[in-house]
């Protein structure tokens, strides 16, 4: 097996775990969360979005960003499979990537700055009304561009013959 059959393996796993990893927080979290009070929710979230902030994610969601375009350059010339993987990095960089750090992470920071333990019930009505349905607004985003992704990446695996 050749060197980049193995890297798009691998830009494939990492892609994958990623469009899981959001289509899971879309279908499950997000709704289990929504049913939290005010209080536990803005807590709960500030948990996930300090947890989540660890070498596992970071590992892969950064992996991916970094190996679609190298995989996207090692085939170039390659066709389909060059296109299908440029078209993943794009909606990867673009669509999750960059909705992430734009959107996702100011917002998070945001929100772990604030201090629930000392605010009122109507503050922190007003600071989940204006977290939540953004996040969520965002999260999705991210789902479908990391589905988008991980299908392309798919139909780069299938129309390589070494893989």
């Amino acid at each position: 097996m050749k060197i980049i059959t193995v890297l798009l393996i691998i830009t494939t796993v990492f892609t994958a775990l990623i469009a899981g990893l959001f289509y899971a927080y879309s279908c499950s979290v997000v709704l289990g969360l929504g049913k939290l009070s005010d209080a536990e929710y803005l807590k709960a979230m500030q948990n996930i979005n300090r947890e989540i902030q660890n070498p596992v994610f970071f590992m892969s969601f950064m992996g991916t960003a970094i190996l679609l375009p190298i995989s996207a350059f090692l085939f170039r010339g390659e066709q389909p499979t060059f296109i299908f993987l440029l078209l993943a990095t794009f909606a990867y960089l673009i669509g999750v990537f960059g909705v992430t750090v734009v959107g996702n992470v100011p917002m998070n920071n945001l929100l772990d700055q604030f201090d629930i333990s000392t605010s009122t019930a109507e503050a922190i009505k007003q600071v989940r009304e204006n977290f939540e349905n953004r996040w969520n607004f965002l999260n999705n985003i991210r789902t479908v561009f990391s589905v988008i992704s991980i299908v392309l990446v798919v139909c780069a695996c299938i129309w390589n013959k070494d893989v």
